[in-house]
């Protein structure tokens, strides 16, 4: 959990690089960069007894980033590192390039870094530091940090009393172990560093990701070499190592899993992957994400409370929950105006303030026009359509008769202006368009809506409805922005999405038998009782209350996910009209992916979608419940992904002069 500029829970301890998500190796150093910069700032003021100014944690991008800018202006910096320098470079197969991507992005930083093979860089970064004598002490660890003024270090060597720390400790330093027995003999490894030595071999290597496949094309040229993977298939391969992987003589064995290394091969390589520091970072106090401790307890029992009392007045004066029971609504209704009326006040100035800032994230930093036009349309709904439209324009039409004599004369539209947020709300969303006696223009709109434009929406845009348009899902990307990462992924997360359905269904129940208790006499109790409880249960807690209140630690989607009867019905629009071929909506992705995880992470609605991107696979409403939203285009460092088709590469023809 990182406050500006990188800094920890911990006063004066900064993260950068892998474990502050930077996902390539550019933008680890911008923000290295950035902390160095910062802290240049800090260390302006008196700082005690301190013998260091900043002590970094890690001689990688990152933490050379932050020690070259600052020893170049004169602070007293020491870089500790574990192992060597550059070592997540170092357990790279011999010869592998390192890109320097984003190409577009300038590298503001004092460490050289161009596109070049590891062995190159690696000297190039090694001859660099020595040049400008940073101290760098390499098979040195950090083992604890002591908060204070100065902050006391200790390593495996000793105690330093540094002003600042800077962890710059990567995320690969613990290879992940099978935990079998003889996993210490020399017969097993965990790195690869040279594919030469192991000429003439027979080599089995377990793992299914880029790491493993890389290291069994590497020791492929002069070794017999097995690829083990316990999954059906390799699913976590870059394109470039999928094809490089089919045209190596590899032997690829699938499904099965390593039970001993009593097996008959002379090397066994495990590679599945490292283990995340987490008890490491705890022991220095850094608070994680998504962390329940107390205080997150304490969090979600005032973000409950608050939702609970927004939602539970404004059910209406008598209706309202306890405590607010036949109080409540009356006393948050100020000026001549009711509780409904502030409330909608209060959320379209939520929307406003958060998307804005919103906007200036993910669009106006990044200059990306679509995100920029994605927040304004947002912001825009919901002042039109969702406050000034039934809060004032609606009045006035009647008023004037802007909309005719004979509508403005008609109480069953003149006197419900509430039913003027049909005009965009669709069916199931919004059904209360076909109740309650209603003019004839609400129900034709409301079938022309939900049944005409909402379809031809579906099959151009998927369901961009929600991240465009809809205020629910305008609330969600505005004030659900902030914790976008921490939407629940996996299987489970996934399969929670059927509640929806459920949903959904209530609503279709609920809608015959409203229309139909008119005809058949039977419906008219079980209508009553439907309706109570379906405005108690889905327009009150699953609208409102619990999805508001998760916000802060389930992501913004909580309703839009799991329990919206729209977002359902538009799913499975979407998915039919891919498997007839005929929807216009899609990602698609080039061959580019480093599998770095930022479009899985920030994905609202949870989608695994590095996955398909590292296969080149479509992704669709068939496959996924994308809403169109665009954030894994936006924060993709590779220009991976695309909505639409990407060009696909001919093939390459002779031209003779």
């Amino acid at each position: 959990m990182l406050r500006e500029h990188f800094e920890s829970s911990v006063d004066g301890l900064f993260v950068v690089g892998d474990l502050a998500g930077a996902p390539v190796i550019k933008l680890a150093i911008e923000q290295g960069e950035e902390v160095a910069q910062h802290l240049a700032g800090r260390l302006k003021t008196p700082g005690g007894d301190a013998e260091l100014d900043v002590l970094v944690a890690g001689a990688g991008a990152a933490g050379l980033a932050v020690a070259l800018r600052l020893h170049s202006l004169g602070y007293r910096v020491l870089v500790v590192e574990k192992s060597e320098l550059a070592a997540t470079f170092r357990d790279f197969p011999e010869g592998k390039k390192i890109y320097a991507e984003p190409v577009g992005r300038v590298n503001f930083s004092l460490l050289e870094f161009e596109e070049a093979p590891k062995e190159e860089l690696v000297e190039r970064w090694q001859q660099q530091v020595a040049r400008a004598g940073v101290k760098l002490q390499c098979g040195e660890a950090i083992e604890g940090v002591k908060p204070g003024t100065p902050m006391v270090v200790t390593t495996n060597r000793g105690t330093y009393r540094a002003r600042f720390v800077v962890l710059a400790t990567g995320l690969r330093g613990n290879p992940r172990k099978l935990g079998l027995a003889g996993e210490d003999n020399p017969k097993v490894l965990h790195k690869l560093y040279s594919p030469g030595a192991f000429a003439g071999k027979k080599v089995l290597v377990v793992g299914g990701g880029n790491s493993a496949a890389e290291a069994a094309i590497a020791l492929s040229e002069r070794s017999d070499v097995t690829l083990m993977h316990r999954g059906a298939a390799l699913e976590r391969l870059t394109a470039e190592n999928r094809r490089r992987l089919a045209a190596a003589p590899v032997k690829v064995r699938l499904n099965e899993e390593l039970k001993s290394f009593d097996v008959d091969y002379d090397q066994i390589f495990v590679l599945i992957g490292a283990d995340l520091p987490v008890a490491f970072l705890k022991s220095l106090g850094v608070k994680l994400e998504n962390e329940w401790d107390w205080k997150r307890w304490l969090g979600l029992l005032v973000s409950f409370a608050i939702a609970y009392s927004i939602y539970g007045i404004k059910l209406g004066k008598g209706e309202e929950f306890w405590p607010y029971r036949g109080w409540g609504y009356e006393a948050m209704s100020f000026f001549g105006r009711c509780w409904s009326f502030w409330y909608t006040v209060l959320y379209t100035a939520v929307v406003t303030v958060f998307g804005l800032q919103a906007m200036k994230r993910w669009g106006i930093d990044r200059k990306d026009k679509f995100q920029i036009a994605r927040f304004a349309s947002l912001i825009g709904f919901q002042w039109i359509f969702f406050f000034l439209i039934p809060e004032f324009l609606f009045a006035w039409a009647v008023k004037y008769q802007w909309v005719g004599a004979s509508l403005a004369s008609d109480p069953n539209f003149a006197n419900n202006a509430w039913r003027s947020y049909g005009i965009v709300y669709a069916w199931p969303l919004f059904f209360y368009t076909f109740f309650s006696n209603p003019s004839q223009v609400w129900v034709v709109w409301g079938v022309i809506l939900s049944f005409v434009l909402l379809p031809v929406l579906v099959l151009l845009h998927g369901k961009r409805y929600c991240s465009w348009i809809c205020g629910c899902g305008g609330l969600a990307e505005t004030l659900g922005d902030h914790w976008r990462h921490l939407a629940p992924k996996g299987k489970a997360s996934i399969r929670w999405e059927q509640m929806n359905l459920f949903v959904l269904g209530a609503a279709v129940v609920v809608t015959i038998l409203m229309l139909g208790q008119d005809v058949v006499k039977a419906f008219r109790e079980p209508a009553d009782t439907g309706i109570k409880y379906y405005r108690l249960v889905v327009d009150t807690w699953l609208v409102g209350i619990l999805p508001v209140a998760l916000y802060p630690f389930f992501g913004g989607k909580v309703w839009c996910r799991y329990w919206c009867p729209l977002a359902k019905m538009m799913q499975v629009w979407s998915s039919f009209y891919t498997r007839m071929r005929w929807s216009r909506f899609k990602i698609e992705a080039t061959d580019k992916c480093i599998a770095c995880g930022e479009c899985s992470r920030n994905c609202q609605v949870g989608i695994d979608v590095m996955s398909y991107a590292l296969q080149q696979k479509e992704l669709n409403n068939e496959n996924s419940s994308c809403i169109g939203c665009g954030i894994c285009i936006t924060v993709c460092p590779m220009t991976v992904l695309n909505f639409g088709d990407i060009p696909k590469q001919g093939a390459l023809i002779q031209i003779s002069r």
